[in-house]
C-alpha cells in the first residue's frame, strides 16, 4: 500500500511539473512567434503587394489571443482590420521595390461604405503608375465592385461574376412572438424609426419601405457609376446585366460583356504577374501578404515637433456600460467619455479625428458621449469621418463635430428614439405561472414584464421618448447650425446615405478617413505632425487577460452557424442588457448582397 501511495503520488508530481515546464515552454515559443510576427519587413525589388481577402472587415483589429480556437471553431476566414488595409495600400505606394498590388477576392464580410474607402485607396494607388491586378476564383458583388478598380478583372475560366443589384429583406418576428406569449410593447418618435417593426409588424411599413427604396437605391447608383468609370461600361448596359443574371451564364459571357478582362486559371496568375514585372518565369516573385506591409517601416520622415493627430475609433453599438453577455464591447459610454476627457487634457494632441462606425444604441450613452465630443471641441477642433454606418446615436455623437465627412455609400441620419419593453402575460399564461403584488404606491411596480403596461405607465413612457426626441433634435440644430424646424423635416428616424446627407446639411464633405485627416491638420493650423490611433490597441497579454473565455466561444459558436444572422440573434441575446431608450437604425439593414458563388466548385485557399 505505502508503494502504490508513493508511485501516485510521484506519478501527479510528475504530471504536475511536467505540466509547469510544457506551459513555460508554450509561453516562451508563444511570446517567441510574436516577436517574430512585429519584425520589421525587408521588401525586395520587384516584389507584389498580395490583398488576399477571404474573410471579415473590421475597423481595428485587436490581438486575438484565442485566435486558434477561433479557427477551429469558425470557418477558417480571417478578421481585417481597415486600417491596416489603407495603410498598407499607402506604404506600398510609397515603396519604389513593390511594383503593384495583387487582389485576390475571395470573400469579404463588409458594407460598401468600407469597400469604397478601399477603392479609392486602391485608385489613388495607381496614380503612381503602379499596377493593380485582380483574380477571383468567383467574384461576390461587393468584391466586384471594390476590384473593378483595378487595370485588369481576372477571372477564372468556370467561375462567375456576382452582378445582380441590392435587396433588403429584414426578418420579422411579430408572429413567433405571438406564439409563445410575448408583446413588444413600443413607445417611439420618427414615421421612419423602423428598428421595431421587425417586433410589431409582418412587413416594411409604407414609410419604411419608401427610406430603403431610396437609400439601396443611391447606394446602387453609386456602384453603377463608378464601376461604369473604372470598366467603361454604360451605367445602362450595367443595369441590363444584373438583369440578366450573368452569374448562370458562361464565364465567357462576363468577358463579352466587359466585366472582366482575361479568364484564367489561379495556378497561372503567378506567371501572369512574372511577365507585368518583368522576371523570368523560373525566378521568384516576392509576395508580400498584410501582415508583411504591417511591419513595412513607413517611408516618412520622423516628426520632431511633438504635435498629435488623434484618430479616435468609435465603432459598434452605443451602450452604457461593458456587456457580459458577448465579447465585443462596441461603444461603451462611460469608457468614451473618459478617453475623450484624456486628449482634451492632453497639450500635445493638437486635432481629434474621431471614426464613427455604429448604428446607435442607448440614448443615455449617446447623449454623455456627445456632451464629451463638445467638451474636446472647446479645446481643438474635432472631425468625424463616418464609416459603414453613423445613424441615430451614431450622428448624436457626430453632429456637435466641427466638420463631418462620410463616404457616399454611408448610412447616417435615422434622428430618432424609441423604447421598448416586452409583456410576457401571454407567455406565463400558457405555462402556467401566475404573480401578485403588495405596493406602497401607485407606479412602484412599474416596468413590470409580467402584465401589460397600463394607459398613465404608457403616457409617462411616451413623454420620455417625445421629451428624448426634442433634445436629440436639438442638439442637431445646434451642432449643424440649423433651426430645429429645419431638422424636424429631414429627422423623423429616416436614414439618408452619405451622398444625400450632404444635400441635407447632415454632412459637411464626401471622402474617407485620410480627407478627415487633412481637414484636421488645416484647422488645427500645424505643419510637422503624427497621427496615433486611439484607444490604443492591447498587446497579446492585456488581451489574453481581459478575454472572458465562455463568451469568446458562445459568440465564436454562433457566428459560425449563424452568419449573417448573428447580429440579429444577438440584438435579441442581449435586450435584457439594452438601455429602456434607443437611438438606433433598424437592427438589420439587410442590404448586403448573398453570395451565390457556392453554385459552382471552386477552390477557397489562400495561395498564389
Amino acid at each position: 500500500m505505502k508503494d502504490f501511495l508513493k508511485f501516485t503520488l510521484a506519478t501527479v508530481t510528475g504530471i504536475i511539473l511536467s505540466s509547469i515546464v510544457l506551459f513555460i515552454i508554450s509561453m516562451v515559443t508563444l511570446f517567441g512567434i510574436m516577436s517574430a510576427s512585429d519584425t520589421e519587413t525587408i521588401v525586395k525589388k520587384n516584389s507584389v503587394m498580395m490583398l488576399d481577402l477571404n474573410g471579415m472587415l473590421v475597423e481595428r483589429t485587436q490581438e486575438d489571443p484565442l485566435g486558434i480556437l477561433s479557427q477551429l471553431l469558425g470557418d477558417g476566414s480571417n478578421t481585417y482590420g481597415l486600417d491596416d488595409i489603407l495603410s498598407s495600400i499607402q506604404k506600398a505606394k510609397e515603396n519604389e521595390n513593390i511594383k503593384g498590388i495583387y487582389l485576390q477576392a475571395n470573400s469579404l464580410g463588409t458594407s460598401y461604405a468600407s469597400l469604397q474607402e478601399i477603392r479609392n485607396a486602391l485608385l489613388d494607388f495607381k496614380e503612381s503608375g503602379k499596377f493593380v491586378i485582380a483574380y477571383a476564383d468567383s467574384y461576390t458583388q461587393g468584391l466586384y465592385y471594390l476590384s473593378s478598380a483595378a487595370d485588369k478583372v481576372l477571372l477564372n475560366p468556370k467561375g462567375m461574376i456576382e452582378w445582380r443589384g441590392i435587396a433588403s429583406a429584414p426578418l420579422f418576428y411579430k408572429d413567433l412572438l405571438q406564439k409563445i406569449g410575448v408583446e413588444m410593447q413600443v413607445f417611439k418618435v420618427g414615421t421612419y424609426k423602423s428598428a421595431v417593426e421587425p417586433f410589431i409588424a409582418t412587413e416594411m411599413s409604407p414609410a419604411n419601405r419608401e427610406q430603403v427604396t431610396t437609400f439601396i437605391t443611391s447606394i446602387w447608383g453609386q456602384v453603377t457609376e463608378e464601376v461604369s468609370t473604372s470598366r467603361n461600361i454604360s451605367v445602362d448596359s450595367l443595369n441590363v446585366y444584373a438583369d440578366r443574371m450573368l452569374m448562370f451564364y458562361p464565364a465567357e459571357e462576363s468577358v463579352k460583356c466587359g466585366l472582366a478582362d482575361t479568364l484564367i486559371y489561379r495556378n497561372d496568375v503567378r506567371n501572369y504577374l512574372k511577365k507585368l514585372v518583368e522576371i523570368n518565369e523560373d525566378d521568384n516573385l516576392p509576395i508580400l501578404g498584410l501582415g508583411d506591409m504591417m511591419n513595412v517601416r513607413k517611408n516618412v520622415p520622423k516628426d520632431k515637433s511633438g504635435n498629435i493627430v488623434a484618430v479616435y475609433y468609435a465603432s459598434g453599438e452605443i451602450t452604457d456600460y461593458p456587456s457580459s453577455a458577448t465579447s465585443e464591447d462596441g461603444i461603451v459610454g462611460s469608457k468614451v467619455i473618459r478617453d475623450l476627457r484624456k486628449l482634451k487634457d492632453n497639450d500635445d494632441v493638437k486635432a481629434v479625428v474621431l471614426r464613427v462606425n455604429s448604428p446607435g444604441g442607448s440614448a443615455f450613452a449617446s447623449e454623455q458621449i456627445w456632451h464629451a465630443v463638445k467638451e474636446l471641441k472647446t479645446k481643438k477642433p474635432v472631425i468625424v469621418s463616418m464609416g459603414d454606418y453613423a445613424a441615430s446615436g451614431g450622428y448624436y455623437i457626430s453632429c456637435v463635430a466641427d466638420t463631418i465627412v462620410a463616404e457616399p455609400t454611408t448610412l447616417t441620419g435615422s434622428i430618432g428614439i424609441f423604447g421598448m419593453i416586452p409583456n410576457v402575460k401571454g407567455l406565463t399564461d400558457k405555462i402556467g405561472l401566475s404573480y401578485d403584488v403588495v405596493k406602497t404606491n401607485k407606479f412602484a411596480d412599474f416596468g413590470n414584464i409580467m402584465r401589460p403596461f397600463n394607459e398613465d405607465e404608457k403616457s409617462l413612457l411616451q413623454m420620455m421618448i417625445t421629451e428624448g426626441y426634442d433634445t436629440f433634435v436639438t442638439r442637431c440644430a445646434e451642432g449643424r447650425h440649423m433651426t430645429k424646424e429645419a431638422i424636424e423635416k429631414i429627422a423623423e428616424g429616416r436614414v439618408w446615405t452619405g451622398e444625400t446627407a450632404k444635400e441635407l446639411g447632415l454632412v459637411d464633405e464626401l471622402g474617407g478617413i485620410d480627407k478627415a485627416l487633412d481637414i484636421a491638420v488645416a484647422k488645427a493650423g500645424i505643419e510637422g505632425y503624427t497621427v496615433v490611433s486611439y484607444p490604443e490597441k492591447q498587446d497579446f497579454l492585456s488581451s489574453l487577460l481581459d478575454t472572458k473565455p465562455t463568451n469568446y466561444v458562445e459568440s465564436q459558436l454562433l457566428k459560425s452557424k449563424l452568419g449573417e444572422y448573428y447580429q440579429q440573434f444577438g440584438l435579441l441575446k442581449n435586450l435584457q442588457e439594452q438601455s429602456m431608450i434607443q437611438a438606433r437604425i433598424p437592427f438589420e439593414l439587410n442590404i448586403k448582397s448573398v453570395s451565390y458563388t457556392h453554385l459552382r466548385a471552386h477552390e477557397t485557399d489562400s495561395y498564389l
